[in-house]
């Protein structure tokens, strides 16, 4: 196989994910990872949907006819580029032929610039979605302002009881989002050059890692969860300044070790490919995508998990769509379904590998256990102190 490097690829990612084309380097994972769509499609006709007990699909007229007609249809936003495409192509089709209810795809941007999309819009009296994608510190966000959203009946949702109660955001109003799928930063290394750690704890080590480690200079890229998981307790110590702060200088401990502050994830990936780093936090699917390309690097889940990050579908408080959009978060929370995305756009499942038929390799590809939950809420609400004191220790000695 022919190395093709990552950078060449004309990406981008959003909240994790990534959005632009990288065809070639997918097309080599899914030559060496197992396809089954076939069986997948068959899973998910509609005769297996119906029989999960969906109330708003399940229901039938008085003559006994499924309610599935040919003008249902509903706007569904997704992050544009490759992920987008990959929707189009797999997923909504998909539905569209358990369902009968056609799908009009709109293109979304990153979570914070479509929050302010759709606050206009709703003040408008118009969306351009009636269900899209908001990332938990954006969907905190809306629930915040209000109005915006509408909550979900999750009785015509029982497939979201294959997800962790986590995925499901509660508010005073009721449940405003359902999980869609996930994505993970990873501890990385060179497995040429070191042994893989049990913990994070081991990067602090200047016997091992002395000027060898890269890491982002983001305060909010999930490091300081890291830090908060493996010394503290976990997202609880940023509940106070002094807890943030103990975060923040127990981060400083391990400057001496680390060669590389990167901005940008390229500089991360060309550091690993030099050899100029042996170690650190990367993306999960490129760091997974670079080692079938044959470089040096090694995604590991330590004892404390790697970060979590996910996006959730969100209905609009506009639309009047609800029972369309029950039925496709439904179908999104399927466990085949759930492995779709897996496969074919890289994402991580909101489901137990049990419940799907991803095997091994192909979940270690996307996924991994345990999960480090960030502290949105804090980034949020101490934003500016968090942002200052991380700035502070990185400009410091």
């Amino acid at each position: 196989m022919q190395s093709v490097p990552l950078t060449d690829y004309p990406y981008q990612r959003v909240h994790g994910v990534i959005t632009g084309h990288r065809h070639q380097a997918l097309h080599q994972v899914r030559g060496q990872l197992r396809t089954k769509e076939e069986t997948i499609m068959t899973k998910l006709n509609r005769r297996t949907l119906l029989k999960t007990g969906a109330a708003s699909f399940a229901a039938s007229s008085v003559l006994g006819t499924p309610l599935i007609a040919q003008s249902r249809s509903l706007k569904v936003g997704s992050y544009g580029g490759y992920f987008e495409n990959s929707f189009k192509e797999f997923v909504y089709p998909a539905f569209t032929e358990a369902t009968g209810i056609e799908v009009e795809s709109v293109t979304q941007p990153n979570s914070t610039d479509w929050l302010v999309t759709m606050q206009q819009a709703t003040a408008a009296g118009s969306v351009p979605a009636d269900l899209s994608l908001y990332a938990r510190d954006t969907l905190i966000k809306a629930s915040r302002i209000g109005g915006l959203l509408k909550p979900l009946n999750l009785k015509a949702i029982p497939a979201a009881s294959n997800l962790d109660p986590y995925f499901v955001f509660e508010a005073m109003e009721g449940p405003l989002g359902v999980g869609a799928m996930s994505w993970f930063s990873a501890m990385v290394i060179n497995p040429n050059e070191v042994d893989a750690p049990a913990s994070w704890a081991e990067f602090w080590d200047s016997t091992i890692y002395e000027s060898s480690l890269g890491l982002s200079r983001n305060y909010n890229s999930q490091f300081l969860d890291i830090v908060a998981a493996t010394f503290f307790d976990g997202e609880a110590t940023f509940a106070t300044e002094e807890g943030i702060l103990a975060i923040i200088e127990k981060a400083a401990e391990i400057k001496p070790n680390v060669a590389l502050w990167w901005s940008a994830e390229s500089q991360m990936e060309q550091s690993m490919k030099n050899g100029d780093v042996i170690g650190g936090q990367y993306y999960l699917d490129v760091a997974n995508l670079m080692a079938l390309d044959g470089f040096p690097i090694k995604p590991i889940f330590p004892k404390e998990g790697n970060p979590q990050d996910y996006g959730s579908w969100c209905l609009s408080s506009l639309s009047d769509k609800a029972d369309e959009a029950a039925e496709f978060i439904n179908f999104s929370s399927d466990p085949a379904t759930q492995a779709i995305m897996s496969r074919k756009i890289g994402t991580a499942p909101l489901v137990d590998q049990s419940k799907t038929d991803l095997t091994d390799e192909e979940f270690a590809f996307v996924s991994g256990t345990p999960s480090i939950k960030p502290a949105y809420e804090a980034y949020l609400d101490k934003e500016t102190f968090i942002k200052e004191s991380w700035d502070k220790m990185l400009a410091g000695a």
